[in-house]
């Protein structure tokens, strides 16, 4: 009988091509990476991989008992849920983190309808700015680009954005009429989001890359960026989504401007560990991704001035 670890490790390094990202993928130290395998072509009695460069590949025989490698692997991950639902209740303690954009509203409803469903579950609930670069025992929930992590990652939808202002504000100083009139107003810019300039896009007239004017207000999170544009202290690029959802608490607080140009789609990203999940994760896991808005998965409204109104609307995957 093959050691699952050993198995594990071969899987991850066929698929990697290296035994460094398979270190990261699996957690594990390089050295027992290296003798995980060792083990492994020794209890098969020939080798499997081969060391070319910079890259690991397998040889005949790898490849061949790499499919055999797999169905071992997902059998037993099987063996084990089935085992798991028999005897494993939902409760616990749950560690969630979520990007500080989504936390307020929309996420804490996911969690308090979680919770109401399994009472005997004890959570903590993070507000991160950054990745963790370890989860125990949950899951995270990032806006944005997501930086290399030992994580396994799961995209859940994106999100729209479009240049944002107050209406007092584009009252004094006029609503642009082309990308290249907003170099003469005052920008709110995230933090080392937007530092190199970022591009907007029409489906007719093709992309614009834009600059931050030379005089802006830089800040850290997306519920002070909203607060500083609804101020009236410039323009801002913002995520459809969240202006939304602001709009339903204070609504005439935005207006959007250019309705036919949008920037760059900011995805949604669910980050949980590898290997066998706890059941009270996967029913968290299973909780949120029907928990999806619709308008994460719906393309931009285009219609001017407005904000597309999801309601309540889920998907289910």
């Amino acid at each position: 009988m093959y050691d699952l670890e050993e198995l594990e490790a071969f899987v991850s390094v066929v698929r990697t091509g290296s035994l460094t990202a398979s270190t990261r993928d699996l957690g594990c130290p390089k050295s027992t990476l290296s003798r995980r395998i060792r083990q492994l072509e020794e209890a098969v009695g020939q080798p499997l991989l081969l060391r070319q460069s910079r890259k690991v590949v397998p040889n005949d025989a790898g490849r061949v008992f790499y499919r055999y490698s797999n169905d071992i692997l997902e059998l037993a991950a099987r063996g084990r849920e089935a085992l798991d639902e028999l005897k494993e209740e939902v409760s616990g303690r749950l560690e969630l983190c979520c990007h500080e954009s989504l936390v307020r509203g929309w996420f804490a409803g996911v969690v308090e309808a979680f919770m109401d469903e399994y009472p005997d579950m004890r959570v903590a609930l993070h507000t991160q700015q950054r990745v963790p670069e370890k989860l125990d025992n949950g899951i995270c929930l990032w806006l944005g680009a997501v930086p290399e992590c030992p994580l396994r990652q799961e995209r859940l939808g994106l999100l729209a954005q479009s240049v944002y202002a107050s209406p007092g504000y584009l009252e004094q100083a006029g609503l642009p009429a082309t990308p290249g009139e907003l170099g003469r107003y005052a920008w709110v810019d995230m933090l080392n989001r937007h530092g190199g300039g970022t591009v907007l896009h029409n489906s007719a007239q093709g992309t614009y890359p834009l600059s931050a004017p030379e005089r802006q207000f830089t800040v850290d999170q997306f519920c002070v960026q909203g607060d500083a544009i609804a101020a009236g202290r410039g323009l801002g690029l913002m995520p459809d989504w969240l202006v939304e959802q602001r709009m339903r608490a204070h609504p005439g607080s935005f207006r959007r401007c250019l309705p036919d140009w949008r920037g760059p789609d900011l995805p949604v990203t669910l980050l949980y560990p590898h290997g066998h999940l706890p059941r009270r994760v996967r029913a968290f896991i299973a909780h949120l991704r029907s928990s999806v808005p619709m308008a994460w998965l719906a393309g931009p409204c285009l219609a001017e001035g407005i904000v597309p109104d999801t309601g309540t609307d889920h998907v289910n995957t």
